[in-house]
């Protein structure tokens, strides 16, 4: 009998067939994720098919990978005070559609966005971004990956976004790379203090792997054909995964799509340049889901790991169930700004949720206008490491990541009431919108870096007293120079 199966008769034995367990509901979710090497251009106007808007599934996640974003010194600096283009056009296109950033995380000319879903906000915990420079001996952040970590549901995964060495002869260098990015990069959470410690890691990127040894007049008759599968025993990242075990973790959906570089600009043509160059599949997206601990029957020592180590890892509290499955994997053709098409997969996942309410639940207290101070109402609804520095933040409906807020209260220094049950903290008059609006309150963990806690949507009245005075909303706050910019 082989692990796989053993591990099931197990888990079955162990449960038996009227065991309580086995009737919880697993939830599915879809993400949605893009790759894309920009090559310094500007945005287009219109991202509707690179994100798939018009899917009849709205996806829950997003995770977005750009390479090679413009970071000539004076457009990154503005970019690092005021947000990128990229960034600010994602952010545009998804708010509007209930969806929030929840990170990001950038190095030179690389950009790594995650949003979701409004609901899901208050489930997403324990956000950590890093990043790791490959480029000029290490040095330079022009090559390297960039990665962000995060708690969905309670299932540990990680995104990490990589631009490896370019070339054809590179190939054993870009695995080098990878495995250093693996290596290097790490985190302050419990459990998951790296990459592959993680449930679920999606590596994608320009990892730039080529073609080897096909001709160029074969490449262009097999991808003309659609004889995609006449490459894939001479792609590079293919080949390598045959000689390091580490990659052969990583799965990949079929390359059954066009090569994604090198294109024409603003052309579906290959290179037509003096050097055109052959042809290839630089852009990618891969997934690992992590090993279980190995069984080990009396006798047996376990490919070089210590009895004593297995038995610990098996000691450990069972994981919930967590699958995924890839459902589509393509290149987009619709964008021409770059000589590399983005690249886009779909996947679901299917989980079993860790928890299912929010930590705190918070609610206005009475009507709101910049007319009167205001109260906010929360309840703690499990403990955890609360900290001094947690707040509430007040939203605009739509708002597009956690900065986002109109104004917010420490919910220590602003307390105006405290009981085993409620707390009420303070918020100033001065602070509300004087022409109100429809708003929500988040309550923000610093130690957990989220948001663990939303109120329904509320009315922000209009300041009778603005009004009758004629007092202009700039003079009051700042809400609307702030929306303005």
């Amino acid at each position: 009998m082989d692990v796989g199966a053993l591990t099931s008769a197990l888990s079955s034995a162990s449960l038996g067939p009227n065991s309580s367990r086995s009737m919880l509901k697993n939830d599915t979710f879809r993400l949605h994720m893009v790759t894309w090497n920009v090559a310094t251009a500007e945005p287009p106007d219109d991202i509707s098919s690179l994100i798939q808007l018009d899917s009849q599934k709205s996806a829950d996640l997003y995770a977005i990978g750009l390479q090679e974003v413009n970071a000539a010194p004076l457009r990154f600096v503005t970019d690092l005070a005021f947000e990128d283009p990229w960034s600010r056009l994602f952010m545009a296109t998804l708010a509007p559609r209930g969806y929030v950033k929840v990170s990001s995380v950038r190095m030179q000319g690389l950009l790594l966005l995650v949003f979701s879903q409004l609901a899901h906000l208050p489930f997403i915990r324990n956000i950590e971004t890093t990043y790791t420079r490959t480029g000029i001996f290490g040095y330079w952040g022009n090559k390297g990956g960039v990665s962000a970590r995060l708690s969905f549901y309670g299932h540990s995964l990680c995104f990490l976004n990589c631009h490896l060495a370019a070339h054809m002869e590179y190939a054993s260098q870009r695995v080098d790379e990878f495995e250093y990015i693996l290596d290097t990069q790490s985190f302050n959470i419990e459990g998951t203090p790296r990459i592959l410690n993680h449930r679920l890691v999606f590596w994608f990127g320009d990892l730039n792997f080529r073609i080897a040894d096909h001709d160029l007049h074969f490449t262009h008759s097999a991808i003309n054909h659609k004889d995609f599968h006449q490459l894939w025993q001479k792609d590079q990242l293919i080949m390598m995964k045959k000689q390091e075990a580490f990659l052969q973790e990583f799965e990949e959906g079929s390359l059954s799509f066009r090569p994604t570089y090198k294109y024409d600009l603003f052309s579906d043509s290959y290179d037509t340049s003096g050097k055109k160059r052959k042809p290839a599949w630089t852009d990618r997206i891969l997934w690992r889901m992590k090993p279980k601990a190995p069984l080990l029957e009396d006798g047996v020592e376990g490919d070089g790991v210590g009895r004593d180590h297995i038995k610990l890892l098996q000691q450990q509290p069972e994981e919930l169930p967590l699958k995924v499955k890839q459902d589509l994997y393509t290149c987009c053709m619709d964008y021409g700004i770059s000589d590399h098409k983005p690249v886009l997969s779909t996947f679901t996942l299917e989980l079993r949720k860790q928890y299912e309410s929010p930590l705190v639940l918070l609610y206005p207290e009475g009507e709101w206008s910049a007319d009167f101070d205001a109260v906010v109402t929360y309840t703690i609804q499990e403990p955890f490491a609360s900290s001094a520095w947690d707040w509430i933040g007040v939203y605009k409906v739509g708002f597009r990541s956690v900065s986002d807020y109109i104004t917010y209260t420490w919910v220590k220094d602003d307390e105006v009431f405290c009981s085993d049950k409620l707390i009420k903290v303070y918020v100033s008059k001065d602070e509300i919108p004087v022409l109100g609006g429809e708003c929500v309150l988040c309550y923000y963990s610093s130690n957990l870096k989220c948001i663990v806690g939303i109120s329904d949507p509320f009315q922000v009245q209009e300041s009778k007293v603005a009004i009758e005075e004629g007092l202009v909303p700039e003079n009051i706050n700042g809400l609307e120079k702030k929306m303005a910019s």
